[in-house]
């Protein structure tokens, strides 16, 4: 995301997909692009250069949600790119910096170096919350009804 290298830990992805159709729902944080129906889950679509204060990308080929778990429901994060899977050890991790104001919020749960990059772990229940104040109820029945002929 910008020039910033990010990774979440592969046993909350779901998977890595190409972008969605999202239905934008009203009174949303701005983070919040919208909801999509994925495999029949109302996921909510989370823009990571929004919610860490970038300018948003409208398109671009290497864009990719990365659709995660987060308790007993999914979210998707908008990432400008995904480059690979690693693991990491004990012998890469690194201190987390404190930044000042915020740093919750920037939902940090771990740092690695990966080949001379530092990578920035986010912990996906921190960084989805925002979305928990989206009734995924009403926004079933929206999807539905866009979808009827």
């Amino acid at each position: 995301v910008g020039s910033v290298h990010y990774a979440i830990d592969i046993y909350q992805v779901r998977e890595i997909i190409k972008p969605l159709q999202t239905l934008p729902l009203p009174y949303m944080p701005p983070s919040v692009i919208g909801v999509a129906d994925h495999r029949g889950d109302v996921v909510p679509v989370i823009d990571l250069r929004l919610r860490f204060g970038l300018e948003a990308r409208m398109r671009g080929r290497d864009i990719r949600w990365s659709v995660g778990k987060r308790g007993g429901r999914f979210a998707a994060l908008v990432v400008d790119k995904v480059t690979e899977v690693f693991g990491a050890g004990e012998k890469q991790q690194r201190d987390i910096p404190e930044i000042g104001v915020g740093d919750d919020s920037r939902g940090i749960s771990s740092v690695y170096s990966h080949q001379g990059t530092l990578v920035f772990v986010v912990d996906i229940e921190r960084i989805t919350k925002i979305a928990d104040e989206i009734d995924v109820s009403i926004a079933q029945q929206l999807l539905e009804e866009r979808e009827k002929p």
